[in-house]
């Protein structure tokens, strides 16, 4: 890795913790993430000249803070200028302010992601501001995730944060009474930020480790403070029993590894088992959530020896309960997957066919990714090497593009 991929992952980690000290400082959302984004670039320009401050976050937090207030002041001269008004926004410098560094200390995230999800908002809105201001992703991997154009996203985003202003909405944690649905775009937004790091929708580089770790350590976070949630001890032990096949997934020259082929001596024992532990506490602990079930799911791939050993039947059990208790495109392609190994894949076949008229399936390559696995298997290779073809046209991840490219290759 070189020093600016070093200070990118650095940085991509400390933006929401930034964002939060100044948010819980100074209010006013949507000016804190302007001035945060040019602390941020002036980091990338002169930390790899000048080194790593002795303390990052607080350097971050100063001059985010020092941006802040110099617009605040422009604004307000401007105003004196066309109003002769001598009101001032009251902002403290952050050179004779030391609290402005020692905000540093104290992470904020838990409260910006609540902010986000404030009911205010639309739950669209809720999830597109939360990855953007606490995941950190781009407008591109936003749309991505939720299937729409990006022109679309970014006027979400938008309409987002000016929402936040004309309301008004308190930095502070909900009362439990108010806490439950906000806790499930909470754990949406978790969750989309670690499968973006995890399998990223566009780009050359591989799975984001940062991501996937920042993901894990805010859940964990979420879980103490709200310990009888079944839900989210659900969602940690998910990220926990996917994140554990990370080192396996991509082989020594980058390529994407599936799941049936990847060498399970590299999984991580000790993620698989306190996912184990988790989900086997929490199931029948109270009602039943997609999470839950979904790390149900993963825990049967984890615990079986070898692709062969694995309970497809059961995986299919859990999937159709999952299918009832949430249902969505995503977890029909996924069932079908299940279908096909247990029934044969041209019934998997024909549970995909009932997904080719829903509109969320064209923006992503998904659908034709695994409709070409399940022809594979199904022993059609001419049909097979042109929906691999197809999908790998679909997708913006370079990894996803070598790997569909190759699968069509070899049926050549």
């Amino acid at each position: 890795m070189t020093e600016d991929e070093r200070v990118e992952d650095l940085l991509r980690g400390l933006t929401p913790q930034v964002l939060g000290a100044l948010v819980r400082r100074y209010g006013r959302f949507d000016s804190c993430e302007d001035a945060v984004q040019e602390a941020l670039l002036a980091a990338v320009t002169r930390w790899p000249v000048e080194g790593l401050p002795e303390d990052p976050r607080a350097w971050l937090v100063t001059v985010a803070s020092r941006r802040l207030i110099d617009e605040w002041r422009s604004e307000s001269a401007r105003r004196r200028r066309e109003e002769h008004s001598a009101a001032t926004e009251p902002a403290p410098d952050p050179e004779q302010d030391p609290g402005a560094a020692a905000a540093s200390a104290h992470d904020d995230t838990l409260s910006l992601l609540f902010l986000c999800c404030h009911p205010a908002l639309s739950v669209p809105s809720q999830l597109a501001l939360t990855l953007r201001a606490v995941g950190g992703l781009s407008t591109a991997e936003i749309a991505s995730a939720f299937l729409v154009p990006e022109a679309t996203m970014a006027q979400r985003i938008v309409r987002a944060k000016q929402s936040i202003r004309r309301a008004g909405l308190r930095f502070e944690l909900p009362a439990p009474a108010d806490r439950a649905d906000r806790l499930r775009v909470v754990l949406q937004a978790l969750y989309l930020v670690f499968n973006e790091g995890y399998a990223p929708t566009s780009g050359a580089a591989g799975p984001r480790v940062e991501l996937t770790a920042e993901a894990i350590r805010l859940t964990r976070m979420l879980a103490e403070a709200v310990p009888d949630e079944g839900e989210v001890a659900g969602l940690l032990a998910l990220l926990l029993l996917t994140d554990a096949r990370r080192a396996a997934r991509v082989d020594d020259l980058g390529g994407l590894v599936p799941l049936a082929e990847q060498r399970r001596e590299l999984w991580d024992a000790d993620h698989i088992a306190e996912g184990v532990a988790l989900i086997t506490a929490t199931l029948g602990r109270g009602p039943v959530g997609p999470y839950q079930l979904q790390a149900a799911i993963a825990a049967v791939h984890d615990e079986a020896a070898g692709d062969a050993d694995t309970d497809w039947a059961e995986i299919l059990a859990l999937y159709e309960v999952l299918e009832r208790v949430s249902p969505g495109p995503v977890v029909t392609l996924n069932r079908a997957v299940a279908v096909a190994r247990v029934h044969g894949p041209r019934a998997g076949l024909a549970l995909l066919g009932t997904l080719d008229g829903d509109d969320r399936m064209a923006h992503t390559h998904r659908l034709a990714a695994v409709r070409a696995h399940l022809l594979e298997l199904a022993g059609d290779t001419a049909a097979a090497r042109e929906a691999y073809r197809d999908a790998a046209r679909r997708t913006a991840s370079v990894a996803e593009q070598r790997y569909l490219a190759l699968r069509a290759a070899r049926l050549s």
